[in-house]
Formats: structure tokens, sequence, C-alpha cells
């Protein structure tokens, strides 16, 4: 169920460079799954069907040089790790469930393979 449009913009305050990539990234994960609910709170953005599948924030996963501008971090809770250079970081907060931080700033970085981890998110979550 998409939110009103002013609680991100707020969210996004003091990080308006990054307001264009989520708003992409919101449309194609609405396009893919209409019936996704959204959050807004402080210092996320949460998305969930039964469960929450991923998160967005600004969430400091590399040291602050190390950092794109403009970046946000996409977070996704998946069965099993993902091996890819694009993961920030991956923890296993507890069996059978590994949260993923992926750092993202380009158009570009929105792509098929990004998708299909959100999709599988998605998927894990519904089945809990």
């Amino acid at each position: 169920m998409r939110q009103p449009y002013v609680n991100t913009w707020m969210f996004f305050n003091g990080h308006q460079d990054a307001l264009d990539l989520y708003l992409s990234f919101e449309e194609r994960l609405y396009d893919t799954f209409p019936e996704v609910h959204k959050r807004v709170g402080k210092t996320q953005i949460t998305l969930s069907n039964r469960h929450v599948f991923a998160c967005v924030s600004f969430a400091r996963v590399k040291r602050k040089a190390e950092l794109p501008d403009g970046y946000m971090v996409i977070t996704l809770g998946l069965p099993a790790p993902l091996e890819s250079e694009r993961i920030a970081v991956k923890t296993e907060p507890y069996p059978g469930r590994w949260t993923h931080h992926i750092v993202v700033s380009r158009q570009e970085e929105l792509d098929g393979e990004l998708l299909t981890w959100v999709r599988k998110a998605y998927d894990f979550a519904d089945r809990k």
C-alpha cells in the first residue's frame, strides 16, 4: 500500500541527493509487488508483505570515506548468504536468516541482479 510521498520526502531531508534514486527503486518495487506495505520511520523505510523483507536507510555499512555521495542502503533478509562484491555487510542474526546491506548510489545499480535479490527476500518473508 503506497504511503503519501510527503513522509518519504521528510525521510530524505538532508539526503535529497538520494531521493530520485529511492523513488526509482520504489517504482520498480511497486510495479513488481503492488501489495507492498511501506512504513516510513526516522531511521529507515521498512518494506513488508506478511513480514519485513527489506529496508532502506542511510546506515554507515562502510567507513565514511568509502561511501559514495547520494547513497542509500538497501537491507534484505534472505535464507542464505549472497556471494557478491555488491554486498557491503552480511550477518546471520539467527540460524537460517541472513541480513545483507547493499550500498546503492547510481540508477544502474537498480538492476536485474538487485531486483532478483529483492524477489528472493520478498518470497522468503512471505513464507514465514
